[in-house]
């Protein structure tokens, strides 16, 4: 599972013109799920996520987590963070999950978000968007749950 979460001023997701969900300050989440991936592998994933601590504190050092600042989240569901482009010039998907598998478990990231007590706002999965976004810093950073282990998730 890929998370690519990018520290927001404010961002939105709109569909033929018409918002369907947009925050304030917080993180907006591309989402991509492989195959493998499993409602604990979304468990440990939120759980990291919700614990960055990327926002900046009165010192200006990057120490203030989502929580701390009354974050918001915007998470959409993006099968293209698993394109493999090592061979030729078109990228190949076969590594993103099956339509049914990665639905499943972004509906499973939104409600495991929604139970944070955070605010989250979404996409509409499978749906051609559009995202707009003021990235602050810009901070981005990519999780990757290949780079998690169980017990390194949230400390």
């Amino acid at each position: 599972m890929r998370f690519l979460i990018q520290r927001v001023q404010e961002a939105s997701v709109s569909i033929d013109g018409e918002t369907v969900g947009a925050i304030d300050q917080g993180f907006c989440v591309l989402i991509g799920v492989s195959e493998e991936d499993t409602r604990e592998t979304a468990d440990l994933m939120v759980r990291k996520m919700l614990g960055l601590r990327i926002f900046q504190d009165e010192n200006e050092k990057t120490n203030l987590s989502l929580a701390d600042v009354g974050g918001s989240l915007l998470l959409i569901s993006q099968f293209t963070l698993y394109a493999d482009c090592r061979k030729g010039n078109r990228p190949s998907f076969v590594k993103a999950g099956s339509p049914d598998k990665a639905s499943e478990l972004y509906e499973y990231i939104i409600e495991k978000c929604a139970e944070s007590g955070r605010r989250v706002e979404r996409g509409v999965f499978g749906a051609y968007m559009k995202i707009s976004l003021v990235n602050d810093g810009p901070f981005t950073v990519m999780l990757d749950s290949e780079n998690l282990t169980h017990s390194k998730a949230g400390k």
